[in-house]
């Protein structure tokens, strides 16, 4: 049972306990609001009988305060398993998506884009937060009291229990019937949420260049239509929903009448009493009550489905599983006949082969498109590649869990935090001390602006560093590699944002950064080649020369002609 909730609705174990514990806690409350029912029923058969004497109403009174404070027990066991519960489990759930997404492999990433996993984070758990605080338990704990009662009912009198129950199965099927419909609807109305998500965030991500380009009005008519869009779903989705859940509503209005028609049919035939007859009125009137919310509570549970089928995505899609211990001997990275595709299906590698060794820089050169970017995020095992092998040091890195703990990576895109410098560079080794990150700091040239800011290293720089500029970013980058210092440094064009000077004081740290350490650096300007160990020219997804920079100037034919035109560049005057 446990495993089964577990697995029908995205939970952890003891958010299936706790649902279990709700559900319960909603069969006692519903239970508990037929005492004050079944006082009323004895209180009337006493007063028919002439028997409400002055003992007999302190009884009735002492039993509805009973029945007060049972109901606000039961109530306050009912909200701690259902909604506190609930509360609990979402943040669970909202860990357990980030520590999945930690996981699994980037490949995922291009089926998927930031607006939508977002969604999937906080609105499908929100949304579901309030499905399992207000709908589910509410709805179990429904179902099994009533049925409960319906059988109990039987025993009293068959064709008063049947004229009162018969409106039960035919109210679900219809809300049941409609389960295609309304996930149909809800699944519209998610993708219109996902599409408006993904309309603001870029709007505001680009709002530069939309005002550089007069583009803002065109850009903002298409958002608004998103936007109508997303109102429009919803409102079709909630039409939708209301029209089967009133259906099924109304149905249950009809019990009522045929309980008190059959009833009266029954009363004047003699085959019941005023007292069971009277008895069946009160019991309908607390019967029907719960269910018109459960039957609301099934559409929502029914809607829901969507938003657990999305987090079931995240949920089940495989890991990246490999040993924690590596029996690697050195650190040269082997790609040995390595073929690779995206989830497009497009052929990006087809036979690279090559060895990049400790203590040598190997760059990557080539075409745009011909696979450096590639090749590098397959070093790093950023994904899994179809055909062939790379090892690090002779270790399959398929094999291998923390792989990354040997890398050091640089990026030509740089990814910092709102927070200060010094933990921005800290981000590369947690534990390291003010001193290590300062020295850290200090090779990779920070000092120049770091103390030009008003705090310092201290200085807050903003959502992705938005208050420095792509050289200082780049530099804090940088200092993170130096922290680090790990056997494996991976660089992508690491010095692209600096000008030349920082760019020269760069290299020369980066000198005493990877001595006897394995580089793959992907270059674009010759004079970062130039001083490689080795160069591998990528095209059309193969190696298509590799040796030495003087030795391909002499034999090679694209590395050659990338020289010339990038000469012919920079002697380019306006």
């Amino acid at each position: 049972m446990i495993q089964k909730l577990q697995r029908r609705f995205a939970l952890s174990r003891q958010g299936a306990i706790d649902l279990l514990k709700g559900c319960l806690a909603c069969v006692l409350q519903d239970f508990s609001f037929l005492f004050p029912v079944g006082l009323l029923y004895q209180f009337v058969l006493d007063m028919m009988d002439g028997d409400v004497t002055g003992i007999r109403i302190f009884w009735y009174l002492a039993g509805c305060a009973a029945c007060l404070l049972l109901i606000f027990i039961v109530t306050w066991f009912q909200y701690n398993a259902t909604y506190l519960a609930t509360y609990v489990e979402s943040g669970v759930r909202r860990i357990t998506l980030a520590e999945q997404l930690r996981k699994i492999p980037l490949s995922f990433f291009g089926k998927k884009d930031l607006a939508d996993l977002t969604n999937s984070i906080m609105g499908d758990c929100a949304t579901l937060e309030t499905t399992f605080s207000h709908y589910v338990p509410a709805l179990f704990g429904s179902l099994i009291s009533t049925t409960i009662i319906a059988v109990c009912l039987l025993f009293f009198n068959v064709k008063m229990a049947i004229a009162a129950i018969w409106v039960l199965p035919v109210a679900f099927a219809i809300t049941l019937f409609s389960a295609r419909i309304q996930e149909y609807f809800n699944r519209k109305a998610v993708a219109a949420n996902v599409a408006l998500e993904k309309g603001v965030q870029e709007c505001i991500e680009s709002m530069q260049d939309l005002k550089a380009n007069n583009a803002e009005r065109r850009y903002l008519t298409g958002l608004y239509r998103k936007i109508d869009e997303s109102e429009k779903r919803h409102i079709v989705t909630e039409l939708g929903t209301a029209l089967f859940v009133v259906s099924s509503t109304l149905i249950l209005k009809f019990g009522i009448a045929t309980t008190a028609l059959v009833g009266s049919i029954l009363l004047i035939r003699g085959e019941i009493d005023i007292p069971l007859f009277f008895m069946f009125l009160l019991v309908v009137s607390r019967l029907y009550s719960p269910l018109e919310g459960a039957l609301q509570n099934l559409a929502a549970v029914i809607s829901s489905r969507t938003n657990i089928n999305r987090m079931k995505e995240i949920l089940d899609h495989p890991v990246q599983t490999g040993t924690q211990k590596v029996s690697n001997k050195g650190y040269d990275i082997c790609f040995d006949h390595v073929g690779f595709s995206y989830n497009t299906g497009e052929t990006v590698l087809k036979d690279v082969s090559f060895t990049a060794k400790q203590g040598e820089v190997t760059a990557l050169v080539g075409p745009s498109g011909g696979g450096k970017t590639t090749v590098s995020r397959l070093a790093a095992r950023f994904w899994d590649i179809q055909r062939g092998t790379i090892t690090l040091g002779g270790t399959d890195i398929s094999r291998v869990e923390t792989l990354l703990s040997f890398y050091s990576i640089v990026f030509q895109d740089v990814t910092l935090f709102n927070n200060t410098i010094l933990e921005n560079i800290r981000i590369g080794r947690k534990d390291a001390t003010d001193a290590e990150v300062l020295e850290a700091a200090r090779l990779a040239n920070c000092e120049e602006f770091a103390l030009r800011l008003p705090d310092g290293y201290h200085s807050m720089i903003g959502e992705n560093g938005c208050e420095l500029s792509g050289g200082e970013r780049q530099r804090i980058s940088i200092a993170r590699a130096f922290l680090k210092d790990a056997p494996v440094i991976l660089l992508d064009e690491a010095t692209a944002s600096l000008d030349v000077e920082n760019e020269t004081l760069i290299q020369s740290a980066l000198s005493r950064l990877i001595k006897e350490k394995t580089v793959l650096v992907i270059a674009h300007r010759m004079r970062t080649v130039s001083s490689a160990d080795k160069v591998v020219v990528l095209s059309e997804g193969t190696v298509a020369e590799q040796g030495a920079p003087e030795t391909l100037l002499r034999t090679g034919t694209i590395y050659p002609h990338m020289a010339e035109l990038q000469n012919i560049s920079q002697n380019w005057e306006l």
